[in-house]
């Protein structure tokens, strides 16, 4: 059956809902890294990565590194080293077509996020791959992207999510990932083979692809 909708169409309509935002939500938005911009990137370990392709098609994707892993290379350019991963690429196919990015930037125990918008290229090699080196392995790519806006949001999704409180956590809830691929995808694999691929090693190959 056709799912009933009343959809929204038109930005007077999205506004008569949501109203007008606070002239503090308006005035927040920079185009230059602040010193707080900076320390806040200097404790991050993790980001998500907002790219579309030509046509529209968005793609979603996490990085994590050790806090710091996002070198400032000045105060409207930033640079996310690549590691090894799936290999599908993705984001960086999205980027070589549309160099329009989003970045959302967490800090771990803290509810506001750092939001980063911009422009994107796939950089190959630069000396300032030496200082992204983690266990002696330097990136096999990096993101560069030109900052065209910046601000923190607001820690509201992380409240009413209580994603940082242990005590909702229930990680067991659902499967292992082993038994998920196996049962999704259709894979080759045993059940035991994909258990002890995503077992100890899986962490072993972090970064050595």
């Amino acid at each position: 059956m056709p799912h009933e909708f009343t959809e929204i169409t038109s930005e007077t309509e999205l506004r008569e809902l949501l109203g007008e935002p606070l002239p503090r939500a308006v005035t927040k938005e920079r185009t230059a890294l602040h010193d707080w911009d900076r320390e806040w990137l200097a404790r991050s370990p993790f980001c998500l990565i907002a790219t579309s392709d030509a046509e529209g098609n968005c793609d979603v994707s996490p990085k994590g590194d050790p806090p710091g892993f996002t070198q400032v290379l000045d105060a409207t350019t930033i640079a996310v080293p690549e590691r090894p991963g799936n290999r599908r690429a993705d984001g960086y196919r999205n980027v070589l077509a549309n160099p329009h990015v989003g970045l959302i930037y967490l800090v771990p125990g803290r509810g506001e996020t750092l939001r980063i918008n911009g422009r994107a290229r796939l950089v190959r090699d630069a000396p300032f791959f030496d200082a992204m080196v983690v266990k002696g392995h330097r990136p096999i790519l990096a993101l560069v992207v030109e900052i065209e806006q910046i601000f923190f949001h607001c820690a509201k999704a992380f409240m009413r999510s209580a994603l940082w409180k242990p005590e909702s956590w229930e990680p067991d809830a659902l499967p292992s990932q082993a038994r998920m691929v196996k049962e999704i995808q259709r894979v080759e694999e045993t059940l035991e083979d994909l258990e002890r691929y995503y077992g100890a090693q899986y962490a072993e190959r972090l970064y050595k692809g």
